[in-house]
């Protein structure tokens, strides 16, 4: 493999042709990336390792703690914050694993949006199509690893924010079982739904940078034999206005595991997601733990502008009394336990990632309408793992000219086991 810095070295150089106009990343760190890059190179040269992530380039979303500087989570109320004290504990285990830490990446302002547009810090063209939205809110994450200019990145995921970019910039996204990885140093969406996961070009990049950051021996996932392997299809409520192209493209992935010899069934769970949508009718959890993450700016109004796309939600969820917000909890709590019992039967849930590619970074922003419904389809299959408290993958498609996702869904807890299925749904599609 070529040195950690001469793939340092190509990055950025590719990144100062642009930095008039960058958008992908918020911050740089070239000195200290280059000095990880180095100490890389000369454990390879002694025959050395930490592992296997020694020497991967990889950039952090911008939510993440970095010590010596504010941590501004796409807003620009945050930009004058006091600095971190200490990096998040992602950051340290990223950095004891030998990774090079790039830069931090854009991001939808607080991570509340899909679109992945930032009013302050620019939106990061797709990966595929410069003028296609990039997909939130981990926006610049996808980006830079379908682009090249990271190997891995770390996004986070309260509704789909890894695993939306991923399917729109055509790489892997993984959101783990919420709370495997720590979040401390992660600034805070909702602290039920919020759950931190890589994107990569491989299940296996994203299987090792996972393992790395919960602490556990980072390793490849072993790939899974179909020969048996019970796929469920939750057709109806999270199959409708779905693409043609994308309806297609996942019949075909489908019918090539059952070819495969995987046991194909449709598994509803529209009875569990009706439920769902009645319990967070007045907000959802998200929004009603968001408003209190920004209640005091929110009371007295922001000294900087804020996006209306978060600001209007936030403000409304800070409205939903404390007794709502429990009784949403408890309900929460008892269709966790509904999902994980319906899931006992099948290995994995498959469904498109999102039902659709990724739309015009113009048209979307001169069409409220447009964007609010856009929004809603972009979030409404992959905030399931969420809400339900599951581990959920996204994988390439093949056979599409934009970029869209393959997701499966595994039960809580079955991180592992998921890893290995999608490391062999990927062999059998080809990356």
């Amino acid at each position: 493999m070529q040195a950690a810095r001469d793939r340092l070295e190509a990055i950025l150089s590719r990144l100062a042709d642009r930095v008039a106009d960058e958008k992908v990343y918020t911050k740089l760190y070239r000195e200290a990336a280059s000095a990880a890059a180095d100490a890389a190179d000369a454990r390879q040269k002694a025959g050395m390792s930490l592992g296997p992530l020694d020497g991967a380039i990889v950039s952090i979303k911008d939510l993440f703690d970095v010590a010596g500087e504010p941590t501004r989570a796409g807003s620009l109320i945050l930009a004058g914050a006091p600095p971190a004290t200490r990096d998040a504990t992602i950051v340290r285990r990223l950095r004891q694993a030998g990774a090079v830490i790039l830069g931090k990446t854009n991001m939808t302002e607080f991570a509340f949006t899909a679109i992945g547009d930032n009013l302050h810090y620019g939106t990061p063209g797709n990966a595929a199509d410069a003028s296609l939205i990039p997909g939130g809110s981990s926006s610049g994450a996808g980006v830079a690893v379908g682009e090249g200019s990271s190997e891995i990145s770390i996004g986070s995921d309260t509704g789909g924010s890894v695993r939306i970019p991923a399917s729109l910039n055509g790489v892997v996204g993984f959101k783990p079982t919420a709370r495997r990885v720590p979040l401390a140093g992660a600034f805070p969406l909702s602290a039920t739904l919020d759950s931190i996961g890589p994107l990569a070009r491989s299940v296996a990049d994203c299987a090792i940078a996972d393992a790395v950051m919960a602490g556990e021996e980072p390793a490849a996932p072993q790939p899974l034999t179909f020969a048996g392997l019970r796929i469920g299809i939750p057709r109806g409520m999270l199959f409708s206005d779905t693409q043609a192209d994308v309806a297609a493209a996942f019949g075909t992935c489908v019918d090539r595991a059952g070819q495969a010899g995987a046991r194909i069934a449709d598994w509803s769970i529209d009875d569990l997601i009706v439920e769902m949508r009645a319990a967070t009718k007045q907000a959802s959890i998200a929004a009603i733990e968001g408003a209190e993450v920004h209640a005091d700016w929110l009371a007295t109004g922001a000294s900087v502008p804020v996006d209306a796309h978060v600001s209007g939600p936030l403000s409304r969820a800070l409205a939903v009394t404390a007794s709502v917000y429990i009784r949403t909890i408890r309900r929460r709590t008892e269709l966790v336990a509904a999902m994980d019992e319906r899931l006992s039967g099948v290995d994995v849930l498959a469904f498109p990632t999102t039902p659709m590619v990724a739309p015009s970074i113009a048209v979307i922003a001169s069409d409220e309408a447009l964007r609010n419904r856009t929004e809603g389809l972009l979030l409404r299959n992959t905030q399931v793992a969420n809400q339900f408290d599951l581990c959920a993958i996204s994988l390439p498609m093949p056979g599409m000219r934009l970029p869209v996702g393959l997701m499966l869904v595994g039960r809580h807890g079955h991180d592992r086991q998921l890893l290995s299925i999608a490391a062999a749904v990927e062999a059998l599609l080809g990356r």
